[in-house]
């Protein structure tokens, strides 16, 4: 099979690879691409990233939320997940799966868009048709942080509903274990390789097309209309002991919009909290604009002894 090479990392522009290749690059024959993302979390296109993701998690690890092209669940990348996509008009991840099968693996598709290997999860993939071909990508987890997959799809706080399509966990495993005669994923990455393309030559692409995928990566995929704006309506609720007392914040978001706000605990205030909370109603659930916001009044009027930070932790259940 033909390929591509893209050696980058980040997933907002691998995002924007993908979508470049299924809907604007020219191709007769089906071809692939092996790739990896840093450190991020790549929700479907139809999910709400406030109810996915650990959102306070993945600020204070410096891990990157991207959405992708493609509907499904929630997925933890880091550079030990090898990420495969095959683009052309009778596409599966058939070949992937018969690739690691030859490696020894006794890899198997299941009736979810999952491949197991042992009764476990290696592997989660996702399609979207376009005009007359179809997309397939998905995850291939070599030697993943499992931790820290765990803790960033642990989104913190009680989810009363949420519109969309919620994250189905499996039991997840590593390759690794099962590939003792590669001792990295760059040997397992050329290993793959090889056995896809079988001999096949590798497809141009160059500086136009890259400069392409660049400038949607920037007006879309890493934008905040694209990542967060897309979510569909969530409510949200928050609970937090602060210096006034107990505070259960009741959140109404829908694409990314505070639609509603109301406090309720044995907190004390001298101050009514729904005036703060009218106030804050019809903004961007986001940090940095609701600090904005709060700039403008003594936060401790309405909690006592709280700060503006205090309040925007309970917010974001951090």
């Amino acid at each position: 099979m033909r390929f591509l090479t893209n050696p980058s990392t980040d997933p907002w522009f691998n995002m924007s690879f993908d979508e470049y290749c299924l809907e604007q690059y020219a191709s007769d024959d089906n071809f692939f691409y092996l790739w990896r993302n840093r450190p991020s979390v790549i929700i479907g296109l139809n999910q709400n990233a406030f109810s996915e993701v650990n959102l306070p998690f993945l600020e204070e690890r410096g891990i990157a939320l991207a959405r992708r092209v493609t509907g499904g669940g929630a997925v933890y990348h880091d550079l030990q997940n090898l990420n495969y996509t095959l683009i052309g008009r009778d596409v599966s991840p058939r070949p992937v799966v018969e690739a690691l099968r030859s490696l020894g693996v006794d890899a198997e598709l299941t009736g979810r868009n999952d491949i197991f290997v042992g009764g476990r999860k290696v592997s989660g993939y996702a399609r979207r048709l376009w005009r007359d071909r179809q997309i397939v990508h998905g995850t291939l987890m070599y030697d993943v942080d499992l931790e820290t997959l765990s803790r960033a799809l642990d989104v913190p706080g009680s989810k009363l509903a949420s519109k969309g399509v919620a994250s189905v966990r499996s039991r997840v495993a590593n390759l690794k274990d099962e590939l003792p005669q590669y001792p990295s994923l760059d040997a397992l990455q050329a290993a793959l390789q090889g056995i896809l393309s079988a001999g096949d030559a590798p497809l141009p692409f160059g500086e136009e097309r890259l400069a392409e995928v660049r400038r949607i990566s920037a007006a879309k995929f890493s934008t905040w209309d694209w990542i967060y704006g897309q979510s569909r309506k969530a409510d949200l609720v928050h609970t937090a002991q602060l210096p006034c007392g107990t505070v259960e914040a009741r959140i109404s978001l829908d694409r990314g919009i505070l639609i509603g706000l109301e406090f309720g605990g044995d907190f004390l205030g001298a101050l009514p909290a729904s005036l703060l909370a009218a106030r804050l109603t019809g903004l961007r659930f986001e940090r940095e604009m609701l600090r904005g916001a709060l700039t403008a009044v003594e936060v401790g009027d309405y909690f006592d002894g709280t700060s503006a930070d205090g309040l925007l932790d309970l917010l974001f259940g951090a």
